[in-house]
């Protein structure tokens, strides 16, 4: 979304910090349960993932979800066409790399790895689908037009 790539910058921004929060909640409370320390892990866990989050859409995940998209549809094609398939390669490309992040941090590189590894790629793909299509991208899109509107034509 976006005229230009500052505005494509902007809406990566706020699709990022939505999808990071949500599923940090949500791996947050899959691990602890419901407890004082989730919201306290969430905020500490936040800003690294996020960053880490961001530097895989915009240079590695985008670009190829877009892509594919590209080969995929036609000019003529509804937006919303491409808005979904945008949104659903993108949704399994970040949990690829998401989920061995996350794995990572909780396991590291120990014989646990590979199990932990499968383990979050099932939850989060479960959670992180519908989180995008339902709740973030609506809410994101929403956002960036009350931050960047359409300009009305003449």
């Amino acid at each position: 979304m976006g005229r230009n790539k500052r505005e494509g910058f902007i809406f990566t921004l706020i699709m990022c910090a939505l999808m990071v929060l949500g599923m940090s909640i949500y791996n947050t409370l899959l691990m602890e349960g419901w407890s004082t320390a989730v919201v306290q892990k969430v905020i500490i866990g936040y800003l690294p993932a996020f960053i880490v989050a961001l530097i895989l859409d915009v240079y590695v995940v985008g670009k190829v979800a877009k892509g594919i998209v590209r080969k995929l549809t036609k000019e003529s094609d509804p937006m919303i066409k491409k808005i979904l398939l945008i949104s659903s390669f993108m949704v399994m490309g970040m949990v690829m790399f998401m989920s061995l992040y996350g794995a990572l941090l909780h396991v590291g590189f120990t014989a646990e790895l590979p199990m932990a590894y499968l383990a979050a790629l099932g939850k989060n793909f479960i959670c992180a689908l519908p989180l995008q299509l339902i709740l973030v991208g609506p809410l994101a899109r929403f956002i960036f037009t009350k931050i960047i509107p359409t300009p009305v034509p003449n």
